[in-house]
């Protein structure tokens, strides 16, 4: 149990003063950390759903008020249940890190990847049309494809069905992740 403080005292002041200082350091420096956690992926070091959902919203506030084209990639890996049941989920976890870092460096700066949730991962492309969004499915899915991931001395092929919508006034999050999702399944179901 702490002391009574000596008000009258200004040298007891100046060290509560600073012990305090240093208390809400500590609770601010807790508090990033906790938003961190909370908004982040524990495997890939991309924005999770909830992080994620955050962005889009904000991407959505700012393509409605300045009316301009904004867009988002919907990607589903496929076949990682294969690789997890065939090679184990350390193969697994390389594959969606691989993957991530594909999508990442397939993007401009600009761009939001997130990783929404098992094998599923969200893009958000700023300024894009439904053209510029349909060529950045295709590259970003070829690129999956094509760039080589190997897991201890065996390569492994990987592949995405990757859909998108484009954010149009009146949208929500939920509106705009709907229309990828059934869009990245028709892709998937036409493959």
């Amino acid at each position: 149990m702490s002391r009574p403080l000596d008000c009258s005292d200004p040298q007891a002041l100046v060290e509560e003063i600073a012990r305090l200082r240093g208390e809400v350091a500590r609770l601010e420096t807790r508090m990033a950390e906790l938003d961190r956690l909370a908004h982040y992926d524990s495997l890939v070091p991309l924005p999770n759903r909830r992080g994620f959902t955050r962005q889009l919203e904000a991407m959505i506030d700012r393509a409605q008020r300045y009316d301009d084209t904004s867009a988002l990639l919907f990607v589903d890996v496929d076949g990682l249940k294969m690789v997890n049941d065939s090679f184990g989920h350390h193969a697994g976890d390389a594959a969606l890190v691989h993957v991530a870092e594909l999508l990442v460096g397939g993007v401009r700066q600009s761009d939001l990847v997130a990783r929404f949730g098992g094998d599923e991962f969200a893009v958000l492309l700023e300024r894009a049309d439904e053209a510029e969004a349909l060529e950045t499915a295709h590259r970003l899915a070829d690129m999956i494809a094509t760039v080589e991931f190997c897991f201890d001395g065996t390569c492994i092929p990987l592949s995405a069905a990757i859909g998108f919508a484009v954010i149009e006034q009146g949208d929500t999050a939920d509106s705009v992740i709907r229309r990828a999702d059934r869009a990245m399944y028709e892709e998937k179901a036409a493959a």
